[in-house]
């Protein structure tokens, strides 16, 4: 590990203590994973403390872990990520936290703390289901008004829903069955004839 990242490590053991449920580093890149119960107070912290400073939320993801590791997870369904940056001190880190509840995944937002995470938490209540207490417009972001439900959770068909599309005939929305055609992609390979041959080129 490099200086910066060790330095890193040591201010977020002393600013959270007994807070971080987990601790890794890879590839120059620090992660933390915390409760779902710490996970305000610790964004908190995140920002205010003088050795930590991070400033900025950059993007925030939700995640659905059923099928990771080929099936074999047991921990939570659901999870949070969020990517931060300090620019006064110039490092990154990753935050993860667990919402507790698979069935009706609820964690605190953190508009408060990064209002930049209005629409990633928008986004993450559309597109997984995971909702967010104290936020105050969770409205969905990308799917169809009357949408039922989360597009990105592993266990949402692709087939026997409607879409909406504007008809010209008719000059109106009308609602249709999901047109999803199952295909195969294969890659087309575009070479010169003597291509690899010893003496062309």
């Amino acid at each position: 590990m490099s200086a910066k990242v060790d330095t890193l490590c040591q201010n977020l053991q002393n600013a959270l203590g007994e807070r971080i449920k987990s601790l890794k580093t890879a590839l120059g890149e620090v992660t933390i994973e915390v409760d779902a119960a710490d996970y305000l107070a610790v964004a908190t912290t995140l920002r205010d403390d003088p050795e930590l400073r991070f400033e900025e939320l950059i993007d925030l993801c939700g995640v659905d872990y059923s099928t990771y590791g080929d099936g074999t997870w047991e921990g939570k369904r659901f999870a949070v990520v969020s990517h931060l940056l300090s620019v006064s001190r110039n490092w990154r880190l990753r935050l993860r936290v667990f919402a507790p509840d698979d069935e009706f995944p609820v964690l605190d937002s953190v508009i408060g703390v990064w209002p930049s995470a209005n629409w990633y938490e928008r986004e993450a209540f559309d597109l997984f289901g995971i909702m967010f207490s104290g936020h105050n417009d969770l409205r969905r972001i990308l799917t169809d008004y009357g949408f039922v439900g989360h597009p990105f959770r592993k266990d949402f068909p692709i087939s026997g829903y409607v879409e909406m599309r504007y008809d010209p005939d008719q000059g109106r929305v009308v609602y249709q069955p999901v047109t999803i055609e199952p295909r195969e992609i294969t890659p087309r390979i575009v070479r010169e004839e003597h291509y690899g041959d010893v003496g062309h080129g």
